[in-house]
């Protein structure tokens, strides 16, 4: 066995999280010597906008979205709320109907969240389409930030900020949410000054209409293909930092790893039917970003990861004077250990949330492999099951 080789293996594994991070940022600092970005946030001449909501049995947080909507600072002849509650059987329909000033759709059956946001979006005459889930809470001048990324021509799509809503009570599934989305914004803040953001959240996304392009009713990842087949036209996603959506943590990792095996699934799938993603030389930026961003993530990273620790501890018994081979496998298990305490004492409130990121980091890398598995044997739903998520009084 080689020391080289188990070394350009960690190389690997940690690439799409640290040194692609690093490269981003270097090659981000060296475009803004060449070619500032130009500030569009003075526009003063607003689009018309669509906010679009697909909201399947949201009692619980149906009253809330409908008041933080109503708080949106946004000029009312340019803004319409549709409500689409397919199939929903609770209290849902029966709560939008009753405010008038938005447009409510709905069908008794259910036929899927993709179904839904097409009826939306059929409904829509406005330039900008914005998505946003039900159980999610935007900022009040979101959509003036989102209006203002839209003044340049070459922003197709513009990807607003994800937060988790978490407090000191909380457990694993919000402690670790919350830091992985951090990273991720940071993360997508690099790629967007690059070229482009690579895809956008389902909580808070908004699009050209006129780019909008139906697509398969068997998509699971519906937020990813509708943004990225909008670059495919050549046009950007733009970051939106200032375009908040906050929505409150799982309410536990088995609630989130429900969703992470869906999303995982949904990956995979969109690569199979996509390859230009990869095409480095019809589109050679963008299957850079995607192959860093999101594949190596998704594949590459996970099954490494899975080796490093057979193939450290087989190094440590032919090298057992090696002082880098003995302190990495102690750091790996350390990394691991923290993992199991994670995994025990995940319901607990504990006020350090440090503890709960390896953990969360270890199921999320499972959690590719679930996925895979399920795109392989074709064991996918692509109705909307969100995970259950916490709700504050």
């Amino acid at each position: 066995m080689s020391i080289k080789i188990f070394i350009v293996l960690i190389l690997i594994a940690a690439y799409p999280y640290v040194i692609y991070t690093v490269i981003g940022y270097v090659l981000v600092c060296i475009k803004r010597l060449f070619s500032p970005n130009f500030n569009y946030d003075n526009s003063t001449e607003y689009k018309t906008i669509t906010l679009l909501i697909a909201a399947y049995n949201e009692e619980l947080f149906i009253n809330e979205k409908i008041k933080n909507t109503k708080e949106l600072d946004y000029p009312k002849d340019k803004f319409k709320v549709i409500f689409v509650t397919d199939g929903s059987d609770d209290k849902t329909p029966e709560i939008v109907s009753a405010h008038k000033e938005f447009i409510h759709m709905h069908l008794n059956e259910r036929r899927g969240k993709i179904h839904a946001m097409h009826r939306g979006v059929l409904q829509s005459d406005s330039e900008i389409v914005v998505f946003c889930d039900a159980n999610t809470y935007l900022n009040s001048d979101s959509l003036k930030h989102i209006s203002n990324a839209f003044a340049n021509p070459k922003v197709g799509c513009v990807s607003g900020e994800k937060r988790v809503i978490s407090d000191e009570k909380d457990s694993a599934a919000p402690a670790g949410e919350g830091f992985y989305w951090k990273f991720e914004s940071f993360l997508k803040k690099i790629d967007s000054e690059l070229y482009t953001a690579v895809g956008a959240a389902g909580e808070l996304f908004a699009i050209r209409r006129e780019l909008y392009e139906e697509i398969p009713n068997d998509t699971i990842l519906d937020d990813f293909l509708i943004t990225l087949s909008i670059v495919k036209k050549g046009y950007k996603i733009k970051y939106e930092p200032r375009a908040i959506a906050s929505e409150y943590g799982s309410v536990s990792v088995k609630e989130e790893m429900k969703r992470k095996y869906r999303i995982s699934a949904g990956c995979f799938q969109v690569l199979f039917r996509n390859p230009w993603l990869i095409n480095i030389f019809k589109y050679p930026v963008v299957a850079f970003q995607f192959i860093s961003h999101k594949l190596m993530r998704w594949l590459t990273t996970p099954l490494i990861i899975a080796i490093l620790i057979p193939y450290n501890i087989a190094l440590a018994v032919i090298y057992p004077n090696n002082t880098l081979i003995i302190t990495l496998l102690i750091l790996q298990g350390l990394f691991y250990l923290f993992s199991i305490i994670g995994y025990f004492v995940q319901h607990l409130n504990l006020k350090n949330k440090f503890i709960f990121i390896p953990y969360y980091f270890t199921m999320a890398n499972i959690a590719q492999f679930v996925g895979l598995w399920r795109f392989i044997k074709g064991n996918t739903n692509v109705k909307w099951e969100r995970a259950e998520r916490i709700k504050k009084e």
